[in-house]
């Protein structure tokens, strides 16, 4: 494939920011201990039923790993492992698993063997754990050799907890080098055809992704990404629910500062557009910078869905010591600490190229 066919996409270091930039340096992930993610469940676990949900702490380990390893450990096929998503490969995550081991079976993990994995706790449920099943997800991030002045950096800490952050896909999402981009262009042009069906699901998800954060940049340089416009989509926080914002008025505004409602950005497929107006007229002279991916994402069966624009921080506090930052905050499944991270600090890119399974 010619370079020269690509399309010009916005790498991640070069999306604008919402706030004018970081006001903090340092380092991320020298050691798996300073990248922490807790998964919060959305649900309470049953108490009985033919699942059983295993809680995981892993260090430096592979999701899709794990989850073999539990199944070959309780006697089963690695499909009756369910989990809610991929958590940070080179980190300490806790993580839901879900093993389909019928009514009549239990399953011991005290000999349980793994370098970097302990089971936390076991509990029955009545479903497996599917993809989503998540209200968020807790972080403690620490950053080292930090360098900034101390008053910047809690008013710009004030500034992301009443206003939020872009809700940008994070760089992992994009491979090594953005490399998902590239092979995502080649399936859709037909540059390649026979591939696994993981990683065609991968490439498209990169090119869905590409497409939103460039309509997402596109609204924080106009300066309305945390507010709504003429035509926009509005969602539910919270929920995948959303309607139509034909006219802005004071209830609507209101309902967004907030943080009840929140505009929306596409995440590209087949159908009919779900904006209107001045927001689908900007989303749509997008969209014909990639004429290719456009149509290559509809082609592949995906429908026209939304993502919301702003992503709200909750429980975000600050630790300063020994020359290192600690953050810790909470996201709503789906999101990235890096949309926060960027906001505030400036970091070595080489410290976060491993950040996902």
């Amino acid at each position: 494939m010619n370079a020269a066919d690509l399309p010009c996409w916005r790498s991640f270091d070069d999306l604008p920011y919402a706030h004018g930039g970081p006001v903090a340096a340092g380092w991320l992930r020298k050691r798996p201990e300073d990248f922490r993610v807790d998964e919060i469940l959305s649900f309470e676990p049953d108490g009985e039923g033919e699942h059983l949900l295993v809680l995981v702490r892993k260090t430096g380990a592979n999701t899709e790993w794990v989850a073999r390893r539990l199944a070959a450990h309780a006697g089963l096929p690695t499909s009756s492992v369910g989990y809610a998503g991929l958590k940070d490969r080179y980190a300490v995550t806790t993580q839901w698993f879900s093993l389909h081991t019928g009514l009549q079976r239990d399953s011991d993990f005290s000999g349980l063997d793994l370098d970097g994995v302990e089971v936390l706790e076991t509990s029955r449920h009545r479903r497996k754990l599917r993809r989503g099943a998540l209200r968020g997800n807790r972080f403690r991030i620490r950053v080292g050799g930090f360098t900034s002045d101390i008053e910047t950096l809690g008013e710009r800490l004030a500034t992301i907890g009443q206003l939020g952050v872009p809700n940008y896909y994070g760089p992992q999402r994009f491979g090594n080098r953005e490399g998902n981009l590239p092979a995502a262009h080649a399936l859709f042009t037909g540059a390649v055809k026979r591939i696994k069906r993981h990683l065609r699901g991968i490439w498209l998800s990169a090119a869905r992704s590409q497409l939103f954060n460039e309509v997402l940049a596109k609204r924080i340089t106009r300066g309305d990404w945390d507010r709504p416009v003429p035509g926009d989509r509005m969602q539910l926080a919270g929920s995948r629910a959303s309607f139509l914002a034909e006219v802005i008025d004071d209830e609507l505004r209101e309902r967004c500062l907030a943080f009840d409602i929140n505009p929306s950005g596409p995440l590209w497929g087949a159908g009919e557009m779900l904006t209107a107006g001045e927001a689908a007229a900007l989303e749509l002279q997008l969209a014909e910078s990639f004429p290719v991916w456009t149509a290559g994402l509809a082609a592949a069966g995906l429908r026209q869905e939304r993502r919301p624009l702003r992503l709200k921080v909750s429980a975000l506090e600050s630790l300063i010591g020994d020359d290192a930052l600690e953050l810790r905050f909470e996201l709503p499944a789906g999101a990235y600490a890096t949309a926060v991270l960027r906001e505030l600090v400036d970091w070595s890119r080489k410290s976060v190229s491993r950040e996902l399974d």
